[in-house]
């Protein structure tokens, strides 16, 4: 029986897909087209694409133009950690819109969360440089299967 639960998913979508793709790229022999990896990944070509522009202006991709061209890993896999990766894709994730002037308590309220949010990030954060790509790698069952 598997353990395994294909309905979960952990972190914010950009997150999980930028992961993914990232093993694909260092699991390759050299450059992939974004359409191939949006086929390994399960994504739509148009969302990956957006994906790895993070992942480019993060420095953790280099794209390459033209007809031989692709996206290649600007690192070692096992010098990129999870939370490189969480950066990277973070600021997509976290736009928050004003809520408007809601008066003193909700101002307070308002920093008190953000406080604990902060703080709820930094420990994320913390153990998520603990993994690399390649310690994903080393410890998948079927590569196949991600």
């Amino acid at each position: 029986m598997s353990t395994r639960s294909r309905g979960i998913s952990i972190g914010p979508p950009r997150f999980n897909i930028a992961v993914r793709a990232l093993v694909w790229l260092s699991r390759s022999e050299g450059k992939l087209s974004s359409a191939s990896i949006a086929c390994q990944v399960n994504s739509h070509a148009t969302f990956l694409r957006r994906v790895l522009v993070l992942l480019v202006n993060a420095g953790i991709v280099e794209a390459r133009e033209g007809r031989e061209g692709g996206y290649i890993l600007r690192r070692p896999s096992s010098q990129i950690t999870l939370a490189d990766v969480y950066m990277a894709v973070k600021s997509e994730c976290s736009e928050i819109e004003e809520t408007g002037n809601c008066g003193e308590a909700g101002k307070q309220l308002d920093m008190a969360i953000e406080k604990i949010m902060n703080e709820a990030e930094q420990k994320t954060l913390d153990f998520l440089r603990q993994y690399t790509i390649s310690d994903l790698i080393a410890n998948m069952d079927l590569f196949t299967d991600i």
